[in-house]
């Protein structure tokens, strides 16, 4: 388990702080500064830091256990088992898993949710879409030990998810306790990480992929990389035409305090900096003092410098009493907006360990767990809904965007829509735009409300059931639904939210059949591909990168082992092509694959059983799997039980093809 960023930094806190002050907080006035880059996925966007690490026990995660919900992830959370400080609002989650605490206050039993159901991870997406959050950050701890394969798995999943909500993401390795990092994150970013820059969603600077390196120049033992390796990684990642952000220390600007001297050249080669702020602020006057010791003049640096500037900005802890109904966060969302920073990053999406998550959090005692301790989101007396703080950011957002004034005054109500009853009206003339085998795109005329529209719900209809498919903000009046079938006919309506989360009645009703696919087309080719586990870097991602000179080899003397890909969408498949590297040296062999699939990740069928697939190099080194019978699939499993040739699952290329 990856420890606190803010227990292991809290140390440096009161120092830092007392240190500062010394500075002078009236010295400096704001003024504001152009950020060195255009606006794109990152600079002028609201990011959020992204976990996306929380599983359950029967989630098939491979780490099986309870991951960062309990300090023993081999048993069931309780009060005496947790690794948690604030409790989730599981309300709108698909699927939840049951735990040892006692029911809620409210008589429902106390469940979680698992990050590595996709159900979860696009429900986190799609509030993003709906409160307006531009880039999601995924974290991604050492991946070389046994976590490894469950944080690939996690990539695949947000890249679905994001590409599906319309929201952007990126990498942002943390280098924490990792020892051999230096080697290890060139490695993971060439064989597994660099393949998910293909996604439409992936984010882009300056028009090139991001990156972000959280860790470097911090002065403590988990990070005791010298400067000159720190430069050399980020160079190297420069020369792989990517745009770095570094998650740097508070105080990397005097180079003091929590920051390790003589990092100045590798703070000043990032592309953009991050310094990080959990644990240094617990008051709105203590972001004051930060505007005018930290925010101000690090803005001026990297502005003199070239350098793109993204602070931290963070709702508080829960359990630490720091909310006060959302005038903290707020505070640090003004005081950015009057030294006019362009971009923030939120710490965090779902850090419950922390208790400084924006995600939907227990909104009172009726909905945490009898008996557990958890503070709620009305701890001190101000009822506030779940979503409130994602709704806070939403308007912090737009307040950075020039959407509305600079102010002091918190214009987010800590109960949406206080005293509102009135519902907006329904959209009107929905219509389909444009269709492709499986995509759907509609439009709408923008809905009324007495106070203002938040957003738009997209739903799908079968039969008597909507259900809903993706949501967009206020100002969006059209919406592409991704990941349908080919050929096949949908209906769909449109509702209008207001700020009270008052529902519209639905526009009407348009329906649209999507086009057939092509059959020709490899649809595998440079999707997300995971894997039960492989060999030094002959990674599941060699799989569908075109070259079939590149291969995946499992885990040796270890079957069964699977390969898998995920479609992104559910289609009718025809065949499966499994190639060899057409190297002579690859001797003939004969492997045993069992073809399965899936819908949503978790539960698979046998699409074709157990069949030897013959490789022969004489004869090009491949093997067809015709699939007459398979139902719609997006999760394509090959499971490999048997190799004549060497003691593992091993392919070069896994092309997919329609019906």
């Amino acid at each position: 388990m990856a420890l606190s960023r803010r227990r292991l930094l809290q140390a440096v806190t009161t120092t830092g702080a007392t240190a500062a002050v010394g500075l002078g907080q009236s010295a400096l006035t704001a003024t504001a500064a152009p950020a060195a880059s255009a606006p794109g996925d990152v600079v002028g966007k609201v990011t959020v830091g992204y976990q996306g690490w929380f599983a359950c026990a029967g989630d098939g995660a491979p780490v099986n256990g309870w991951w960062h919900w309990a300090q023993n992830w081999g048993q069931t959370p309780s009060p005496s088992n947790k690794a948690i400080v604030a409790w989730p609002d599981t309300r709108d989650y698909p699927a939840t898993y049951r735990t040892a605490f006692a029911a809620l206050g409210n008589g429902q039993p106390a469940t979680l949710f698992s990050s590595y159901d996709q159900s979860t991870v696009d429900v986190h997406f799609r509030w993003m879409k709906q409160y307006g959050i531009d880039t999601a950050a995924l974290q991604r701890f050492n991946p070389t030990g046994g976590e490894g394969p469950t944080r690939d798995a996690m990539a695949a999943k947000v890249r679905g998810a994001a590409e599906a909500a319309g929201v952007k993401f990126y990498v942002m390795y943390d280098v924490s306790d990792w020892t051999s990092m230096r080697t290890d994150i060139k490695t993971d970013w060439t064989a597994k990480m660099r393949a998910h820059t293909a996604s439409p969603a992936y984010a882009r600077q300056n028009g090139r992929p991001v990156v972000c390196i959280w860790g470097f120049g911090f002065d403590d033992n988990q990070r005791p990389f010298t400067p000159d390796a720190c430069l050399e990684v980020v160079n190297w990642f420069k020369q792989q035409g990517c745009y770095v952000i570094g998650g740097v220390p508070t105080w990397w600007r005097t180079g003091d305090r929590d920051s390790r001297p003589g990092f100045s050249d590798v703070y000043h080669a990032f592309d953009m900096l991050s310094p990080w702020m959990v644990g240094r602020i617990g008051t709105a006057g203590d972001a004051d003092n930060f505007y005018n010791v930290a925010t101000v003049p690090d803005l001026a640096e990297c502005t003199a410098h070239g350098i793109d500037y993204q602070p931290c900005v963070l709702p508080g802890g829960v359990g630490d009493r720091q909310r006060a109904h959302g005038d903290f966060m707020w505070r640090q969302f003004y005081n950015m907006g009057r030294a006019g920073v362009p971009s923030v990053y939120i710490s965090m999406f779902d850090e419950y360990n922390e208790g400084n998550q924006i995600a939907k959090t227990a909104e009172s005692q009726a909905w945490v767990p009898a008996g557990s301790g958890f503070l709620a989101l009305d701890e001190d007396g101000t009822a506030c809904s779940a979503d409130y703080y994602l709704r806070l950011t939403g308007d912090g957002g737009r307040m950075l965007k020039g959407q509305l004034p600079v102010t002091a005054t918190r214009p987010t109500r800590p109960v949406a829509g206080d005293g509102d009853t009135v519902p907006p009206t329904a959209p009107g003339n929905a219509r389909v735009t444009a269709v492709s085998d499986t995509t759907v795109t509609l439009a709408w005329n923008a809905a009324g409300d007495n106070v203002g529209v938040r957003g738009y719900r997209v739903r799908t209809l079968k039969g008597s059931t909507a259900t809903p498919v993706g949501t967009t903000g206020a100002d969006a009046t059209t919406f592409t639904v991704s990941g349908l079938s080919a050929s096949t006919s949908y209906t769909f309506d449109v509702q209008a939210l207001d700020a009270a989360g008052l529902l519209s009645p639905p526009s009407n009703q348009v329906t649209a059949t999507t086009t057939a696919g092509s059959t020709t087309d490899n649809i595998a080719l440079n999707r997300p591909a995971t894997s039960s586990g492989h060999t030094q870097g002959y990674v599941a991602q060699n799989t569908v990168d075109d070259n079939a000179n590149t291969y995946w080899e499992s885990t040796n003397n270890a079957f069964p082992q699977w390969l898998q890909v995920d479609l992104g969408t559910a289609t009718g498949l025809g065949r499966v092509v499994l190639t060899l590297p057409p190297a002579t040296a690859w001797a003939t062999r004969t492997q045993t694959v069992t073809v399965q699939g899936s819908t949503d990740g978790t539960s698979f069928s046998t699409l074709r059983p157990a069949t030897a697939c013959t490789f022969d190099p004489a004869t090009g080194n491949t093997a067809t799997l015709s699939l007459p019978t398979a139902p719609p699939t997006r999760h394509l499993r090959l499971v490999f039980t048997a190799n004549t040739g060497w003691p593992a699952g091993q392919v070069a290329e896994l092309r997919v093809y329609r019906a």
